[in-house]
């Protein structure tokens, strides 16, 4: 299956409520609660559709990441039930994480359900670590939230070591008279 990612609009704001409510039906986001977070512009929202469908969205994510801030946060992420195990929640995490470096964020945290495995694995994956727990944090569930964090690593140009380097003009040899310049 291929999918195209576009940025969330008010458009979409009622395929993103289907999924949002049929995959957190015991916690969802109100509808207001999304609304404001899409319009956001301190924020990052996509949707996944497929090509010949593009009203049917498969999967959103949404990124809180001021300009320049150190920190960003992912949000939500949600794959329909249909859509999951291709590669689709990878694609919309690789995403945001691309964003979140693009407005400057030197880390990215978030939040998973102690109860969801699959997820965490992926997160794992992709370079987050456990970094604390928030007991009871989904409700009316009482599941812990497991926090993650991603450090971005910035490369750095170093000389190598354990090598000279000589800066005197080359010289050629000649094999019948000895060395010349």
């Amino acid at each position: 299956m291929t999918w195209q990612l576009r940025r969330a609009g008010e458009g979409d704001l009622d395929a993103i409520m289907l999924l949002e409510e049929r995959i957190f039906s015991t916690d969802a986001w109100s509808r207001a609660t999304m609304r404001a977070e899409v319009a956001n512009a301190q924020g990052y929202y996509l949707v996944a559709f497929r090509p010949e469908s593009p009203d049917r969205v498969d999967g959103y994510s949404g990124l809180f990441a001021p300009r320049r801030a150190p920190q960003a946060d992912v949000n939500t992420i949600a794959v329909a039930p249909a859509a999951r195990r291709r590669g689709l929640g990878r694609v919309l995490m690789l995403a945001m994480l691309a964003e979140a470096r693009e407005r400057g964020a030197h880390e990215v945290l978030l939040e998973v359900r102690a109860d969801n495995p699959s997820a965490q694995a992926l997160y794992r994956d992709l370079g987050f670590v456990e970094i604390a727990v928030r007991p009871r944090y989904y409700q009316p569930d009482d599941v812990d939230a497991v926090v993650m964090r991603l450090v971005f690593i910035e490369p750095e140009t170093v000389p190598a070591t354990g090598s000279t380097i000589d800066a005197s003009p080359p010289t050629t040899t000649d094999p019948t008279n000895g060395p010349a310049t």
